[in-house]
């Protein structure tokens, strides 16, 4: 199967696209959606940390790009939206999702290995 773009290539928008999923946000927020469609506070009590306006501007952002769906399921006078994945994000979550456990898996190594340059350094410094 032939790709249309080139990641390596500064004229190709493929690197948008990295740099869209790769935010630390969009990866907590799109696999937190494949287990259900939620609302704005839902998310915001599922993902420690994030504040209401960074969460306001990824769903935004998430949004144009075409990897949510906005649902507004007002009635009489309540405000009741909803996210949920849209068709292409649905074929990057499991990827998306296998980052966060290969993430939630190593990270003891990764802080290990931190602490060991930090030390190195610090030794060559005095």
């Amino acid at each position: 199967m032939a790709y249309p773009g080139n990641v390596y290539s500064s004229k190709c928008s493929a690197r948008d696209a990295l740099a869209l999923i790769s935010g630390k946000w969009v990866m907590l927020i799109l696999p937190a959606l494949a287990q259900r469609p939620m609302r704005n506070g839902e998310l915001l009590r599922r993902i420690d940390g994030i504040s209401q306006k960074v969460l306001t501007q990824t769903l935004r952002q998430l949004e144009r790009n075409g990897l949510l769906e906005r649902l507004d399921l007002s009635e009489r006078n309540q405000a009741h939206v909803e996210y949920r994945l849209s068709a292409v994000a649905c074929s990057l979550v499991e990827t998306l999702t296998a980052l966060d456990r290969w993430a939630e898996y190593h990270f003891p190594e990764l802080d290990a290995a931190r602490e060991r340059y930090d030390a190195d350094r610090k030794r060559s410094a005095d």
